[in-house]
């Protein structure tokens, strides 16, 4: 740099607006890099837990036995979390693949680890090796960054920023009891393995009667589905939407409405010639992944419901069921298959060692319960998509607070120019 940078953030809190600048550290100067303890097998199979998982950090692990003190700064060392910055306000056990920080100079250790967070990423591209990255101490301990040596203005900082965190936590643990409750009416709404109603009942339907036991086959048959992968979609123009079960497994509600979700095209230079008009989706499709490599998503599903006249196919690795009748109301479907009972079917008839797999001809074996009223199928998709919209709102509360966060540490803390 031809002209030294002016180490002063760009918000300040007023009173502390006099205090000058702030200061380059390295990590090492401000604290001991210490690597954690590795317990051996013996130590691991009396205690009946694990205290550390991934080089991090479980203070439900020990009970008795600790190697570090409350309010300890962590630095995951190795594995898919390294560099990732921790604070644990208890004692715990730490393991092997993790540092922790003996902070050995006058610094408030709440605006330090706010310090990290913010430089997290930076300290993420200290990773070295591949397959399993690691950080090397001396890498931690020679790393710089940029801190305020006026004690008041840390503890300010620190303040604001804990706050946030605390709220963040707090809709956090609300999104957790939103989803529990979700789960917990996906078990209860739809029967279970030898019942013939749901435990829960809307009271105008308890005098309906047991519910209509057939098969996936009884009710669906089977479309044909293309196989393009994602280098023959991109997200522009195109004339046909094409799923990719990639997107059935992360980001695609269950009761699938064209106009809310962002779906790529099929490249203008593919034919799409060959595609049956019955291959087109329509509104009460159901559209399964028939691949993954967790047995919690195999044969993950979406009900088309919404289409806004627009062209959609099932592409790469999915399966196309549309039903022979109408006997099941539109966005029942979506949440029948999301139920306990099927999904446990579901995972029985996969096939596959590292990767999951499950045909048409599987799924069809599966049983299913639906009541005749389509009344009482309407008002249950519709409590349950109630339901996904609270807990969707709730997500996008809490991502506007982080991006909230993060805004806010960008002007509190300065970044050191190259």
């Amino acid at each position: 740099m031809s002209k030294k940078q002016k180490l002063i953030p760009e918000i300040r809190f007023p009173e502390f607006k006099n205090e000058g600048e702030w200061e380059e550290v390295t990590l090492g100067y401000l604290s001991q890099i210490v690597k954690g303890e590795q317990l051996n097998r013996i130590e691991l199979t009396e205690t009946g837990k694990y205290p550390c998982q991934n080089g991090g950090i479980n203070p439900s692990g020990y009970t008795d036995k600790f190697n570090t003190n409350e309010n300890t700064i962590t630095i995951s060392e190795g594995g898919n979390s390294c560099g990732y910055i921790n604070y644990m306000t208890s004692k715990f056990w730490l393991g092997g693949h993790c540092y922790k920080l003996v902070v050995n100079h006058r610094i408030d250790k709440s605006y330090l680890y706010q310090a990290l967070k913010f430089n997290e990423e930076d300290i993420m591209r200290l990773r070295v090796g591949s397959g399993l990255p690691n950080i090397q101490q001396n890498a931690i301990r020679n790393f710089k960054f940029v801190i305020s040596n006026f004690l008041p203005e840390q503890q300010k900082i620190a303040s604001c920023l804990s706050s946030l965190d605390d709220l963040i936590k707090e809709h956090s643990q609300k999104l957790d009891l939103l989803k529990d409750h979700k789960k917990g009416l996906l078990q209860n709404l739809f029967p279970q393995e030898g019942e013939k109603v749901p435990k829960y009942r809307f009271s105008e339907f308890r005098k309906d009667g047991n519910w209509i036991k057939e098969t996936v086959g009884d009710i669906y048959d089977f479309k044909v589905t293309n196989s393009f992968a994602r280098e023959y979609l991109n997200y522009e123009n195109g004339s046909v939407k094409n799923i990719h079960y990639g997107d059935i497994h992360t980001k695609f509600n269950t009761l699938f409405d064209i106009t809310k979700e962002v779906v790529p095209y099929i490249n203008s230079e593919v034919s799409i010639e060959k595609i049956r008009n019955e291959s087109y989706c329509i509104a009460g499709d159901i559209v399964f992944a028939d691949a993954s490599e967790d047995m919690n998503d195999v044969g993950k599903s979406i009900e088309i419901v919404n289409l806004n006249k627009e062209n959609l196919v099932s592409g790469l690795h999915t399966l196309l069921a549309r039903q022979k009748e109408k006997k099941l109301a539109i966005g029942f479907g979506g949440y029948l298959f999301k139920s306990d009972w099927i999904r446990k079917q579901i995972q029985r008839e996969a096939q596959g060692a590292k990767v999951l797999g499950i045909s048409a001809t599987r799924i069809s074996n599966v049983q299913i319960l639906y009541p005749k009223n389509h009344k009482e199928q309407q008002k249950i998709s519709s409590c349950l998509s109630s339901l996904d919209e609270f807990i969707k709102a709730q997500s996008e509360k809490i991502e506007q607070l982080k991006l909230h966060k993060k805004g806010l540490m960008q002007g509190l803390f300065p970044k050191i120019n190259d």
